[in-house]
């Protein structure tokens, strides 16, 4: 099962100084290693993340698992929207959930963003995920994505 962290309350002009407070963020956290926040930048510069999607936009930000010391994820709604570069796209897009992924295992990486993919598509669990009080937002994000099937992950 991945450690949650979660962020509201936040402002950032670009996704770099995004990305740049998940890198010290997790690094201070002791769950990724020394190399995770160059490795999330220069990944977020090749394989952009923002994904639009029916009516807001998330990005969910990661990089290999070789930079990783447990799994966890570091969920963040800022204040107001960030822009990202579109994953299918030249554009930016005003991101208003940022999912960052911390996978040491490469096969549940991709178990759980198709999960992550599936689940907020649904434009109700994305709606409650972005309205939810600041202190229910980590619980509701466990219930509507961690629980939604089981997490796999070898040890």
């Amino acid at each position: 099962m991945s450690k949650l962290f979660v962020r509201t309350g936040i402002d950032f002009a670009t996704c770099q100084q995004a990305l740049a407070h998940i890198g010290e963020e997790m690094l201070a956290k002791g769950v990724v290693h020394a190399t995770y926040p160059a490795a999330l930048v220069e990944r977020e510069a090749v394989f952009p993340t923002g994904i639009a999607l029916e009516k807001h936009a998330v990005a969910i930000p990661h990089c290999e698992a070789v930079h990783a010391r447990e799994a966890a994820i570091y969920l963040i709604r800022p204040d107001k929207p960030v822009n990202f570069q579109q994953a299918d796209d030249d554009a930016e897009i005003a991101v208003s959930l940022i999912i960052a992924l911390i996978v040491e295992n490469p096969a549940a990486q991709l178990v759980l963003l198709r999960r992550l993919f599936s689940e907020l598509q649904n434009p109700t669990t994305l709606e409650a995920l972005l309205n939810a009080p600041d202190h229910q937002l980590g619980a509701l994000f466990e219930e509507a994505i961690m629980m939604a099937e089981p997490c796999k992950q070898a040890s």
